[in-house]
């Protein structure tokens, strides 16, 4: 019996050490391009309204109560957001909003996990096109780190940045104002 119970305890002061040495921070980041100006995308996000058309996480649960705050858009805007197990409860604030550059968010997490991250969105022009980068950190505390073990969380988090910066493009290029001027 002392052996199994000496291996048992082992075998979790292992299990305490690797999750203890996993990074205490995480970064979440993607990117896309747009084919309009970043004057035609900025208000996509910083005017948080506009969010319903191209947030990944409405389209997980079609019937999640969001209550707005504040300004309708940047400084002080918020919203709150209560749904399913997929999309928990939460909410978003904005920060800081440079127009046409950049905007930050306090992102903060009621269920399922308790958490307060910064998400960022920048705005950089690249000729007719603008690139957008959507990025999410904070910090991982023994419980996050013990979740990064069985979930990839720049997979799960990464794939729903990819699908929103997806429709973010599509809704921006259906509406970007196409006209050329003809020499």
């Amino acid at each position: 019996m002392l052996p199994i119970l000496l291996a048992l305890a082992f075998i979790l002061l292992l299990l305490f050490v690797v999750i203890a040495g996993r990074p205490g921070e995480f970064v979440v980041s993607r990117r896309t391009k747009i084919s309009a100006p970043p004057e035609q995308v900025f208000p996509r996000v910083n005017e948080l309204r506009n969010w319903e058309a191209w947030n990944p996480w409405g389209k997980l649960d079609p019937n999640c109560k969001i209550t707005y705050d504040g300004p309708p858009a940047g400084v002080g805007a918020s919203y709150a957001w209560a749904g399913n197990s997929k999309v928990g409860e939460g909410r978003n604030t904005v920060t800081a909003s440079k127009p046409n550059e950049l905007v930050c968010f306090r992102l903060e997490f009621v269920k399922p996990m308790k958490a307060t991250n910064t998400a960022e969105f920048t705005f950089q022009p690249d000729g007719d096109e603008t690139v957008v980068t959507w990025t999410m950190s904070g910090k991982n505390n023994f419980a996050g780190k013990l979740f990064g073990l069985v979930v990839n969380c720049d997979k799960m988090i990464g794939g729903q940045f990819e699908k929103g910066l997806a429709q973010m493009k599509s809704l921006v290029e259906a509406t970007a104002d196409k006209t050329t001027i003809m020499a």
